[in-house]
């Protein structure tokens, strides 16, 4: 594994991460009312365009990472659609 691959698994993790507070939060508090549903449907597209395009080209750290983001944004969704 070369110092580029590396950077890009820490870029990867860290991105992955961005969403876990939002999600624990909403899960905790059972409350979404804030979040937009036209951000999380943003997120969710943009992450599928951006799986496609990793596993295309086999890049793992943007496989890894938009494969979290999108469980992590499909969790927000649900979240937005059950909560009252």
């Amino acid at each position: 594994m070369d110092w580029i691959e590396i950077i890009g698994l820490v870029g990867a993790f860290l991105s992955s991460i961005t969403f876990i507070p939002q999600v624990y939060l909403a899960w905790k508090s059972r409350s979404v009312g804030d979040l937009s549903l036209g951000m999380i449907l943003i997120v969710i597209t943009s992450t599928v365009v951006w799986l496609v395009y990793g596993i295309a080209l086999m890049l793992w750290p943007v496989i890894i990472a938009n494969s979290i983001i999108f469980l992590l944004a499909t969790l927000l969704m649900v979240f937005k659609l059950t909560f009252k």
